[in-house]
């Protein structure tokens, strides 16, 4: 059968353009069921069986379950859960899923090619009896609706009209699951069975009760209460706001340090705006994109300068007068707004812990999320006993008016509180990790094993075989992406090559390793174990340069005079043979031993050299040498518990290799953007605002020091010269400070920029891009399909060339790079609190800000910071009747006759308090100087110790792995 869809489209001339579009129905679509006599039965059996097996008692009859698209929507955590079987979706709600969320989409396509999972997928759209037309006036959602009924109508016909004896026997129908009433009852009218998943899952057989805590709470809302917040605009409101300049819209970025207080960043505007308050925040998420209403300037606020805590159990639906946040003069205060309308929310799947309820046998519950910045979330549970000593999974449902917290359900649990493995997963799920075993598909794509270098790959390249080369890397690491070597030319220049790994050759365009590299973008280090971004036999064999072993490179090679002057530069495909794989300091011996006077040796010197200078030409063109405090755990080989940690120590070697590695992303930047200048990947740093400088300069006043920052090259001069004798580690936390100030590099397409805007302002470079980590990072790899389109080493291809499609992919890149950043300190986070567990240790620390209750303070050794409060945690008196008056323009901290300020030097305790199995914190107590009823006496005092101010631990640096340090930037 036949019909036909007519379309009316308006074309850029104003034309009116009709589409008749065939659409073929036909009366042979299997309906998938075993029980049914009418259909053939396919080879492989049916997804449906004959006598379906249900989770529910509410209807006592064999059932098939069919979905509306709401329950596939927001029920996907429900829905994957393997008691859940002979599930009929169709053809229309597949689509409308597809369309409305690719994340729901994916997850369902997972089911549906599970065997195991009985889903069965039905062509309603092409079946003669269940296509339905749009009627005049209907909404594609009413039309949806009723496709969806007129399917479940059918199959209950189809199923029980014509399969003889079997199918009266079995009596299988169909029951509609929807958690929208308008087409429940609509369903109900026309004698289907309907009900919500709520009102399906309440009448669970006892073995699938706990599935009622996967239910999604949207439908759960009491408006008999009183609102707490303001009711959100709607969208039309909202458009018709923005549109008229009344509203502005953003991301919201909610703050660490204080739960009250968040930013929103408004494209076109210096500096994010000021959210203050829990009724101005009014129900925003950190990430939403939300619409905002500019305060009155009377309004205007200050950032808080208090570090607020919500520690409280549950204080009900109510809100309490918020505290002062701050009390600082006009002049300081910045424009301050309010939330008026959430335009896209962007919740996800959270990782936390339950609080204890205080009523015997509720099963309302308060989770707490491991991201400071997620609001706690209120969920139901009838699991309580068992969770509490878990970590678990929650995602939210709603945030209504009348409540105080977002509403969410239970997802499922990790594992025990404490645990490495629980922890380590925790980690990788609250930054977006991908990390799941490589799929068939993927493994698919990788080389047969014994892999060689053939005669015919030796034509297409450059053979540097017999090239004195090696690549220096710190220890234990088998992802060698890149080595190096020197030599001396006859005319007295210098040949330096950069060589690195050839991973295009392996992975090409658009197959699966391809796609799930792009996906995943980064490899990801934590302190214990690596998340490749492609698999073990390219990140850590064939790709590998592995010293002794022949290995495709791509290289890029320069003729340098005695002052490492470019006088020539050439790129190319090649086969190398390492000399060597060392380490930084086996490299450094090699350097600082004259008895070594071997090719490497020699090669090394060079390198060595030549990087001093260009190093030196770099500062003085005004290029930023920064700081963050690097710790290095050594782990034991059999548990992988830290037995020791110690600051990172940088060499000679470290810098060598950097600068090498940067000169070689600059060649290759200039020679992809000039012969793709629309479409090349570069990478840039933006200059901060002036107002990003304000702490860092405030910090340096305070210590007697001017610090510029009109130029990077004002910056780098002004950090040279704040040097304190008496305090050596001062400059290394002022450039901390100006690492903090600092906006974030990221990736971009040439096309999308003007020239001035490629500038990256902390290597003080025009134009720069990655090229020199392939294994890792997989802007690398489109670099090096750029550069071998350049060279006509490989062909391009149309996705290479799209600058709207390569912008897409810059974004995925900029999410995942920041998120496995993030996710390595949480790592070094992490196996602090390990190393820490049975023992405690009095170390030199520096305060590093003052705060209103707090001292913010850096261990040096350890590389991390915490903070100790000189008032309760969120700015109530202390009782011990210990007082301490804070100096808000001088940014001090006084207690009798102890004055406290930035960078000055103090002796802590640093343990672990387990006294929460649920809340494992880092402490921080001050040793010295000494405050009788404040401070701890040191290890060895005799005395009874005094009460302890007790800290959480508030920003880790990471273990950074040493591509960090080659590239820079």
């Amino acid at each position: 059968m036949l019909t036909n869809k007519v379309f009316m489209k308006k074309t850029k001339r104003g034309n009116i353009l009709k589409i008749v579009r065939e659409h073929y129905l036909r009366d042979d679509i299997w309906c998938g069921s075993e029980a049914c006599l009418v259909c053939p039965l396919e080879e492989n059996g049916a997804p449906l069986e004959a006598t379906p097996e249900t989770v529910s008692e509410k209807y006592t009859f064999p059932h098939y379950l069919l979905l509306d698209t709401n329950v596939v929507l927001y029920q996907m955590d429900l829905l994957e859960e393997g008691a859940i079987r002979n599930v009929i979706i169709l053809h229309t709600v597949l689509d409308e899923v597809k369309h409305r969320s690719a994340v729901v989409y994916k997850r369902l396509r997972a089911i549906l090619s599970n065997p195991a999972r009985k889903f069965y997928t039905f062509v309603n759209e092409h079946h003669k009896d269940t296509y339905v037309e749009r009627m005049p006036g209907e909404s594609a959602n009413d039309r949806n609706d009723r496709m969806i009924r007129t399917a479940a109508a059918w199959y209950g016909t189809h199923l029980q009209g014509k399969q003889g004896k079997k199918a009266q026997k079995q009596n299988v129908r169909i029951v509609l699951l929807s958690d929208d009433a308008d087409n429940r009852a609509k369903a109900i009218e026309i004698g289907l069975n309907a009900c919500s998943v709520a009102e399906y899952m309440k009448a669970a057989k006892g073995q699938y009760s706990h599935l009622l805590d996967k239910i999604s709470q949207r439908d759960s809302v009491s408006e008999s209460k009183d609102p707490l917040f303001p009711s959100h605009l709607t969208m039309t409101q909202i458009h018709q706001g923005i549109k008229n300049n009344g509203l502005l819209q953003g991301a919201f970025l909610a703050s660490r340090e204080n739960y009250l207080e968040g930013y929103v960043r408004v494209e076109g505007t210096e500096k994010p705006i000021l959210i203050q308050g829990r009724l101005n925040l009014n129900r925003a998420v950190d990430g939403d994109v939300v619409a905002i209403e500019m305060l009155p300037e009377s309004e205007w606020k200050a950032p808080s300068d208090v570090v607020l805590v919500d520690e409280q159990n549950d204080p009900g639906d109510m809100i309490e007068p918020d505290p002062t946040f701050s009390t600082k003069a006009q002049t300081e205060r910045e424009p301050t707004a309010k939330v008026v309308g959430i335009i896209k929310r962007k919740w996800r799947q959270y990782c936390g812990i339950l609080l204890p309820s205080h009523i015997p046998g509720s099963t309302r519950h308060i989770f707490v999320p491991a991201e400071r910045k997620i609001p706690r979330i209120r969920i139901e549970t009838r699991q309580a006993a068992t969770l509490l000593s878990q970590r678990i999974i929650v995602a939210i449902d709603q945030w209504p008016r009348h409540s105080r917290y977002p509403q969410g359900h239970f997802v499922r649990a990790l594992g025990p509180i404490g645990s490495k493995e629980t922890e380590n997963e925790v980690i990788l799920l609250e930054h977006d990790v991908p990390h799941n075993r490589f799929s068939e598909d993927v493994l698919a794509c990788l080389p047969q094993l014994p892999w060689l270098i053939t005669d015919e790959d030796l034509k297409r390249r450059v053979d540097l075989r017999g090239i004195t080369i090696c690549s220096v890397d710190p220890p234990g690491c088998t992802d060698i992406d890149d080595a190096l070597h020197a030599r001396k030319l006859p005319n007295g220049h210098i040949e330096v090559g950069v060589h690195i790994a050839d991973v295009s050759h392996f992975i090409r365009p658009g197959n699966a390793l391809d796609r799930e590299a792009a996906s995943r973008a980064t490899t990801v280090y934590l302190v214990d174990k690596r998340i490749d971004m492609v698999p073990e036999l390219l990140s850590s064999n064939l790709c590998s340069l592995r010293g002794g072993e022949e290995r495709f490179a791509f290289s890029c090679v320069w003729e340098l005079d005695e002052e490492a002057n470019i006088v020539h530069t050439k790129c190319h495909k090649s086969v190398i043979k390492s000399k060597s794989a060392l380490t930084y300091e086996q490299a450094q011996i090699i350097i600082d031993d004259p008895r070594q006077t071997n090719e490497v040796a020699v090669s090394l010197r060079l390198l060595n050299k030549l990087a001093k200078i260009l190093k030196r030409r770099r500062t003085e063109n005004g290029a930023l040498v920064l700081a963050s405090p690097e710790i290095r755990f050594q782990v034991d080989s059999e548990t992988h518990d830290p037995i020791d940690v110690k600051a990172k120590q940088m060499l000679e070697t470290n810098s060598m290799v950097e600068e090498f590695m940067l000169l070689a992303n600059v060649s290759v930047a200039e020679k992809i953007e000039k012969e793709f200048p629309e479409c090349a990947m570069l990478r840039r740093h933006p200059c901060p605002p002036q107002s990003n400088y304000e702490p860092l300069v405030k910090a340096a006043q305070h210590q007697g020091f001017e610090i510029l920052t009109m130029s990077g090259k004002e910056l780098a001069t002004s950090l040279d010269n704040a040097v304190k004798p008496d305090n050596p580690y001062f400059n290394t936390m002022l450039r901390i400070l100006a690492t903090r100030c600092m906006m974030q590099a990221v990736y971009f397409i040439s096309g999308t920029l003007q020239k001035e805007e490629f500038f990256h302002y902390g290597l003080a470079a025009p134009i720069y891009t990655h090229f020199t980590s392939p294994i890792r990072r997989y802007a690398d790899i489109i670099v090096h399909r750029l550069l071998a389109a350049c060279i006509g080493a490989d062909s391009t291809y149309p996705e290479l060339l799209d600058k709207k499609a390569n912008s897409n992919l810059c974004n995925n890149l900029n999410y995942r790079n920041r998120m496995a950043q993030y996710a390595g300190r949480a790592s070094v986070a992490l196996h602090t609190h390990l190393f820490f567990r049975k023992r405690s240790e009095d170390e030199q620390a520096y305060i590093l800000f003052i705060r209103k209750n707090a001292l913010q303070i850096l261990v040096p050794k350890y590389g991390f910071e915490g903070t100790i409060y000189v008032t309760g945690r969120n700015n109530e008196e202390i009782k011990t009747g210990i007082r301490f008056v804070y100096d808000e323009v001088q940014q001090t901290q006084r207690c009798g006759s102890v004055l406290f300020k930035a960078f000055d030097p103090v002796v802590v305790r640093l343990s672990l308090d387990s006294t929460n199995v649920q809340h494992e914190k880092l402490v921080f107590e001050l040793v010295e100087p000494y405050i009788e009823g404040f401070s701890v006496k040191s290890e060895g005092a005799e005395a009874t110790e005094p009460p302890k101010r007790k800290v959480t631990q508030e920003v880790v640096k990471p273990n950074k792995n040493k591509k960090a340090k080659k590239h820079n930037g």
